[in-house]
């Protein structure tokens, strides 16, 4: 089938190569002439693991090609609006002009039958003015909303865990539904969920997972703090309720709480939407979750702080990590980036290294320093502080090669992810957030 994809961002670039990787015929369009010379390269312009390589086959096979001319996503039968949706300056609501630009741009390339799916994740009741917007062409709207992990976009584009279609009730709906069943056939055919449900329950299913799973979170980081305080230890706490089927263990990890360029924006965008409604008291609770999250970060600049003695001025401290999370480069509300600039604020000779996010941590936090080498960075430390649970550092380093390179053997895990017990027999003044 001939798709487009509009917008080339980190869904729509992983969308176009998951999709041309299935035999469809691709074409991705973006405005950012940078960027669509970079994919038309066969170059990600972040990091994604195995995205690079779908792109490049892709591009070897014909079947994807990149644009920055709308006119080029015309004659294609099904066209996936991926274009981004951030927080507006100055409030918690989506900035919606992307899409609707987006929308407006491709009015005049739209036949009758066509099918426009939106991806970009909108306050719910966004759909039915784009469905009115396009309605004079005759094509038809149905929402499809994304579920990507960053880190893990291109599996949970070719395996995703559900599929979810929104359209209107008819025929014309109920076609449009059956065309995306065929353009996620291999999908369907592996087992995925196909949920088809209207368009407003479509919008409201990914800002209401993410409510979900961010509450999730920031419960067991104020379980932490209630901890911390007890003299408690959060993770076996997280073991222990995590066997109830009803609760389950995973996202009960507890340590610096979240960030990204989704979770953060989402949940305020989907609380400012519900006061939009009338509505704001049933989700008034994501406030908090919000400032338990934020909270987390100011913990983990206490305990560094406690750590060294209550002083941190003029201690080399190694930041282990820059992107929000591993397997990725994003530096969008890092709460590794926010520890190291508060602690460099204190006075720290604050050293970061990450895998993947130096280049994007230096070009926004140029005061920091930075070591892309590990090892330089831990040498002459006062406190290593893990922030990204990278491999290199929660399963590949061990307390004794760490040790040999520090000047001090403090080692503050802002994601719980160490192995106390052999850090503390290695020496080590071992301090978790809410972990004893």
């Amino acid at each position: 089938m001939r798709l487009s994809v509009i917008g080339c961002g980190y869904l729509g670039a992983v969308h176009a190569a998951a999709m041309a990787s299935i035999g469809h015929d691709v074409v991705g369009i973006d405005v950012d002439e940078q960027k669509v010379a970079a994919l038309s390269a066969g170059t990600a312009p972040f990091f994604e693991p195995q995205l690079a390589e779908l792109l490049q086959a892709g591009l070897a096979s014909g079947r994807l090609r990149f644009s920055t001319h709308m006119a080029d996503a015309a004659g294609a039968g099904v066209h996936f609006l991926a274009v981004g949706t951030p927080q507006l300056a100055g409030g918690h609501a989506a900035d919606l002009r992307f899409v609707h630009a987006a929308v407006d741009d491709l009015v005049p390339h739209l036949r009758p039958g066509d099918v426009l799916a939106g991806k970009s994740t909108v306050p719910v009741g966004t759909a039915s003015g784009i469905s009115a917007r396009i309605a004079p062409t005759g094509a038809v709207l149905a929402w499809n909303p994304e579920f990507l992990r960053e880190g893990w976009a291109v599996h949970d584009t070719l395996a995703p865990d559900r599929i979810v279609v929104g359209v209107s009730s008819g025929e014309s709906g109920e076609r449009a539904a059956e065309i995306l069943r065929e353009v996620y056939r291999p999908a369907v055919e592996a087992g995925a969920p196909f949920l088809v449900t209207d368009p407003a329950t479509a919008e409201l299913v990914k800002g209401a997972a993410n409510a979900f799973l961010a509450t999730k979170i920031s419960f067991i980081n104020a379980m932490a703090e209630i901890a911390e305080a007890a003299g408690a230890d959060v993770t076996l706490l997280a073991d222990a309720i995590g066997h109830d089927t009803r609760i389950g263990r995973r996202y009960l990890g507890s340590g610096i709480g979240f960030g990204g360029g989704c979770l953060p924006k989402d949940i305020r965008a989907f609380a400012a939407r519900a006061e939009e409604l009338g509505r704001g008291e049933s989700v008034g609770f994501l406030h908090e979750v919000d400032a338990i999250n934020l909270r987390r970060r100011d913990r983990a600049v206490q305990i560094v702080v406690d750590a060294l003695g209550g002083l941190v001025f003029g201690k080399r401290v190694a930041v282990l990590g820059a992107a929000f999370k591993p397997f990725s480069d994003d530096i969008r509300d890092s709460p590794a980036l926010d520890v190291a600039v508060r602690l460099r604020g204190l006075g720290a000779d604050v050293v970061v290294t990450d895998p993947a996010a130096i280049d994007n941590a230096r070009a926004v936090h140029p005061q920091l320093g930075y070591e892309r080498d590990r090892d330089e960075a831990l040498r002459g430390a006062h406190a290593v502080v893990v922030v990204t649970e990278w491999d290199e550092y929660r399963r590949h380093l061990s307390p004794e090669h760490a040790g040999a390179l520090v000047s001090a053997r403090v080692v503050v895990d802002g994601r719980n992810c160490l192995d106390a017990a052999a850090w503390r027999a290695a020496g080590w003044a071992y301090h978790g957030m809410g972990r004893r």
